[in-house]
């Protein structure tokens, strides 16, 4: 088995956590796709592994490692909060947010339905949302593969900066 550098196994790490907010921003900025809360929470296990992966880069290569740990811990939460929010949008259970609930408007005048309105437009977390039309995969689904390969690969990184045979 080869040896990745510890240095090297951080950046790739941080830079493939950078892979997945970016995206997400880019489909939000240019695609005109509007977050639920749940999509929110799901990016930050990302922002965390940055943290980590560039925690990994600056410190010593013995310590540095274990920086990797927290890389791969990020990368289990946001399995845990993908397959939330999956679970979510196939109605097997409800949204643990509150948030994620779209407004019901009851009967009324004007101003009572405007009193009744969440502070914050909100998105359902329950309507999925399909960035391309021929792949019937919504991003709470595509989100939990890459968060299941993202964790993955810190594993096999962690895994490949240990001490290796000694001659």
């Amino acid at each position: 088995m080869t040896r990745i550098p510890p240095r090297l196994a951080a950046a790739l790490a941080a830079i493939a956590a950078g892979l997945a907010l970016g995206t997400a921003f880019a489909f939000e900025w240019w695609g005109g796709l509007v977050p639920c809360p749940l999509c929110l929470v799901e990016r930050w296990p990302y922002r965390i592994a940055i943290g980590f992966g560039l925690l990994g880069v600056l410190l010593p290569p013995r310590i540095g490692r274990w920086a990797l740990v927290g890389v791969l811990l990020a990368g289990l939460a946001d399995i845990g909060a993908s397959a939330t929010h999956v679970g979510v949008e196939f109605g097997w259970w409800p949204s643990p947010l509150p948030e994620c609930a779209a407004p019901h408007f009851q009967q009324g005048s004007i101003a009572e339905r405007l009193r009744s309105m969440p502070a914050h437009p909100s998105k359902s977390c329950e309507d999925a949302v399909y960035p391309v039309e021929q792949i019937p995969l919504s991003f709470a689904q595509l989100g939990l593969i890459y968060a299941v390969l993202f964790s993955a690969g810190a594993g096999v990184l962690l895994a490949r900066t240990g001490e290796g045979p000694k001659a």
